[in-house]
């Protein structure tokens, strides 16, 4: 319910254009590792995805399960929560794994948190935490890079200024743009796995910093292209 709320929604909100790398398509038992700018960029992700013919598994904040309905929709379709600062943090990557091995693709953000900046700009990916590495490194699945652009475009600075962008968004329906690049397999120790995908989560956001200008245009609506 939430990738087809995503897919019907994000285009109402802003232009919304998907490309891919020579891949294409997200085998089943893969991470995708995405950037993380804004409060809606996950729902940007979950339509992309959509468009490519997945609906994954995400890791996200434990408080979401508190809010009513969204919660019991979350657990319902096997979200996992992420109980961070927690000793049952690890508990995520358990049932991460168990996702995974049952062939379902899993979303988590390396970064694991919003930058706390106020301006609409487009950064590149902050320090990523040691969980995706970690995850495949135990598991051997393969992470697929995801950047996208133009999230903050919609809501980002303070809550008037998120309120106000939010509900301004579907009258100047800001250019949105998602890459996704092609599986990178991780290998080694934990500190040089998590610096090759902090390069390569870089590298497909600067993708789609670089396409967003230029597809937004001519694109249509969460249409792939190569």
């Amino acid at each position: 319910m939430l990738t087809t709320l995503a897919r019907i929604v994000v285009p109402v909100l802003g232009r919304l254009s998907v490309t891919t790398g020579e891949v294409g398509a997200i085998a089943p038992g893969s991470v995708v590792a995405p950037n993380h700018t804004a409060l809606i960029d996950p729902g940007v992700v979950l339509a992309a995805l959509r468009g490519l013919g997945t609906e994954p598994v995400v890791l996200a904040a434990a408080g979401l399960w508190r809010v009513p309905v969204l919660g019991h929709v979350l657990t319902r379709e096997g979200h996992i929560p992420v109980h961070r600062g927690s000793r049952q943090a690890a508990a995520a990557l358990d049932l991460a794994a168990q996702a995974l091995a049952a062939g379902r693709v899993v979303v988590i953000y390396p970064e694991g948190r919003i930058p706390r900046r106020r301006d609409s700009a487009d950064r590149a990916p902050e320090s990523l935490r040691t969980g995706v590495a970690r995850l495949a490194l135990v598991t051997g699945a393969p992470v697929v890079p995801l950047g996208h652009a133009g999230a903050r475009r919609i809501i980002s600075g303070s809550v008037p200024k998120q309120v106000g962008g939010l509900l301004t968004a579907p009258l100047r329906r800001p250019a949105l743009h998602v890459h996704v690049a092609d599986p990178i397999h991780l290998t080694g120790d934990l500190p040089s796995a998590t610096a090759h995908l902090h390069a390569a989560v870089q590298h497909a956001w600067r993708q789609a910093v670089h396409q967003r200008p230029a597809l937004a245009a001519r694109s249509d609506p969460g249409q792939p292209t190569r």
